[in-house]
């Protein structure tokens, strides 16, 4: 069999891991990269040689790399090529016959019907982590995949029926799954990626398929003060269980987390920074529940779960100053909550690849923390515009710094921190304009912070 690869990232190399060395391949990328298995007669590589403007995959103009790929017996493509296909091959059914994402693959294979799917524009990979490690904490057998952990395709073949897999599912992973899990999660959903999706409606039906395809003895678990959310699980056939509200998980008396009159602990006990990580708290503790009503569990979790990699990722304290890295605050929402979270006197580091979100809430989410904010310093093709939306919004306590080295913008970020203060960077947009990635712009952060 003749097997086409579109997009070589970690879905397509698992894709290609999973099907193995018995087929022919052809491998198709938006751009070259160093790590393409070796040419020969079963394989073939082809990609764009221009430089790929800065950017998410799946908007390139030049599709020529994807000639040929009709002509494969099973095509996989990695779901953020979904929209340079439907470009180059537009509705041609012959083609889409036998076009496939790894998470179909996943959901035809897999053994078990014990699957959760999280899905949100932000919390999704700390909900999903702290869900999979209360099911670990309580005696389940349980894979954490998707869009955080392993590609779907590298444990397939592991999972049993009585094992438990809890996805994280981005809008990209949604936008044509055609599968249902037995318990999906919709958390906050605000704009994003609107330089992919052509309007917020898109993007919603996207996050709706991970409930339009559920069955009516599956469950559906939404955030019930976010009308997209709700509107979002609404879609779905089965059982709809609110959280921060009965009967999910829920704060009683300013401070207690309850679910079904059990308390399960006190906000003041849980290690994750900040009141929107209550609502990734709630979410989680509403999912476990229903795989298994284990108090224990859940407060041993809660209690000790820290948090993800580059999100309010505490890095050190140097002369009485503590540094956080908030990489993956990549919208302005994102950045907003971490305002709130650290709530210490701060000096923040914000910007990045600008998409042309709105910034009205933003802007008064800082200009409301405004006697805490020490010194705001505005980085990255954003800069100008937030500068100017701060200004007419009556704040200037900010300055631009262009350079484009995270060590030089840290040098000078420190000049304006005073013992007892934090240094923040929390970008508010994505990281393309001067790294590869928000990992790439955390780790390089937090090496700069480490070698003060």
């Amino acid at each position: 069999m003749r097997i086409g690869i579109v997009g070589w990232g970690l879905e397509g190399q698992s894709a290609y891991r999973y099907f193995g060395a018995e087929h022919e391949y052809l491998i198709a990328n938006e751009e070259p990269r160093d790590d393409f298995p070796a040419q020969d007669k079963t394989t073939r590589v082809q990609f764009i040689s221009a430089q790929r403007a800065a950017g998410l995959t799946g908007n390139v103009q030049d599709l020529s790399y994807l000639d040929g790929v009709d002509e494969c017996d099973k095509i996989i493509y990695s779901v953020t090529t979904a929209k340079n296909l439907e470009k180059k091959f537009g509705k041609n059914s012959a083609f889409w016959a036998k076009a496939t994402t790894i998470q179909h693959i996943f959901f035809e294979e897999v053994k078990t019907k014990n699957i959760i799917g999280v899905t949100g524009t932000k919390g999704k990979g700390t909900t999903s982590t702290i869900i999979y490690e209360m099911l670990k904490a309580a005696g389940k057998r349980a894979f954490l995949g998707g869009n955080i952990g392993l590609p779907v395709l590298d444990f397939v073949k592991d999972v049993t029926p009585d094992d438990w897999v809890v996805l994280e599912l981005s809008n990209f992973q949604l936008y044509n799954l055609t599968y249902g899990p037995h318990i999906a999660v919709c958390l906050m959903i605000a704009p994003e990626h609107m330089d992919w999706h052509p309007d917020m409606n898109d993007y919603i039906e996207a996050k709706a398929n991970l409930f339009r395809h559920q069955k009516p003895e599956d469950i559906a678990i939404y955030f019930a003060e976010n009308e997209y959310s709700k509107k979002i699980a609404g879609y779905s056939p089965g059982q709809k269980i609110p959280y921060l509200q009965p009967p999910g998980a829920h704060i009683e008396e300013g401070s207690k987390i309850m679910i079904n009159g059990v308390e399960v602990i006190d906000k003041s006990a849980i290690k994750l920074l900040g009141e929107h990580n209550l609502q990734n708290v709630c979410a989680a503790l509403t999912a476990f529940w229903q795989a298994a009503q284990d108090r224990e569990a859940a407060r041993k979790v809660l209690s000790s779960f820290s948090g993800l990699e580059h999100r309010l990722e505490f890095v050190r304290e140097l002369n009485g100053v503590k540094f956080y890295n908030d990489s993956f605050a990549a919208t302005p929402n994102a950045s907003s909550a971490s305002l709130a979270a650290i709530t210490s006197n701060k000096v923040m580091i914000i910007g990045g690849f600008d998409r042309h979100l709105p910034l009205e809430d933003f802007t008064k989410a800082i200009v409301d923390s405004k006697d805490t904010i020490h010194k705001i310093v505005l980085i990255g093709q954003s800069a100008e515009r937030v500068a100017q939306q701060l200004a007419s919004a009556g704040f200037s306590n900010f300055v631009i710094n262009s350079d484009k080295d995270i060590n030089e913008i840290l040098s000078q970020t420190v000049k304006f921190a005073q013992p007892g203060d934090a240094v923040v960077l929390s970008p508010g947009f994505p990281s393309f304009d001067m790294f590869k990635n928000f990992q790439v712009r955390g780790e390089k952060f937090k090496e700069a912070v480490n070698a003060l």
